[in-house]
Order: C-alpha cells, then structure tokens, then sequence
C-alpha cells in the first residue's frame, strides 16, 4: 500500500528481513534504499551479526540517503547484557534535494512498518552517528 504523502511503497523484503533481525538476530544491520522508479523502499544491504558498527557506517553511501536499522548490543552499569534497535534516517548534505525531500517525507510510514524500533537518529553526516552517540543514546 502507497503512503499518500510520498507515494512509496514498503516491499514485503523490508519487513522479513527486519523481523529476522528482531526476532532471530539474524543481521547486525540493514540498510534500505528507496528506489525511485519502482516507487518503493528496498533492502540495499544486509550485515551478518559478525559486522562491526564501522562495517555498518561504511555500508552507508556517503552523499546519497539511505534508511538503516542497527541492533546495538551494550553492557549497562548492572553488568548486564542488553541490546536497542536503532532507526537511522541518513540524509547527508551532500545529496540531492529531491532524495532529502523523498526520504524525509516517507519516513514517518516506512518506520511504523518496522514494528520493534526503539531508538531514532537522524544523521547528515559521519559524527551524528558515531559509535559515542550511539552508546550514549542506547542507555
């Protein structure tokens, strides 16, 4: 189903590939990309749960956007093990208007579609998703 606002649809991938992650930790990350001629948003890329988070801010192309899910696992203060699932809206300021207009007005809908989000960042470039925010937002 269409979103009225931008038009794009979610491609069934998405959702597999995220509950996957979720629920069996089957990726680190996932990066999707909207795909302007089909009119819908796609998986671009999957990282095995042996990825490092560099691996995952390599993965992200540096002057186009992109949305990406990250499954962060970190220690609390009690010692004890835990993970969040990180929304990522990537929009750096190198890229087209037209993109940045795209993905900012799909957002809202394509993330409702990934039921089991539990943290957003929006990034436009490298620093605003370091590894320190990252952690400093996990907790």
């Amino acid at each position: 189903m269409a979103n009225a606002t931008s038009g794009m649809a979610v491609h069934d991938d998405c959702k597999l590939k995220f509950l996957e992650l979720k629920a069996k930790r089957t990726y680190r990350f996932i990066v999707f990309k909207i795909e302007e001629k089909q009119k819908q948003v796609i998986v671009e890329k999957l990282g095995e749960p042996t990825k490092s988070y560099e691996d995952f801010t390599a993965s992200l192309p540096a002057d186009e956007c992109r949305y990406a899910v990250y499954d962060f696992d970190f220690v609390t203060e009690e010692n004890c093990q835990k993970s969040r699932i990180f929304f990522i809206a990537w929009s750096p300021d190198t890229s087209r208007v037209r993109s940045k207009m795209i993905y900012a007005s799909s957002k809202d809908r394509f993330k409702r579609e990934l039921d089991g989000i539990q943290v957003e960042l929006q990034a436009t470039d490298p620093t605003e998703i370091g590894l320190d925010v990252i952690r400093s937002r996990a907790s």
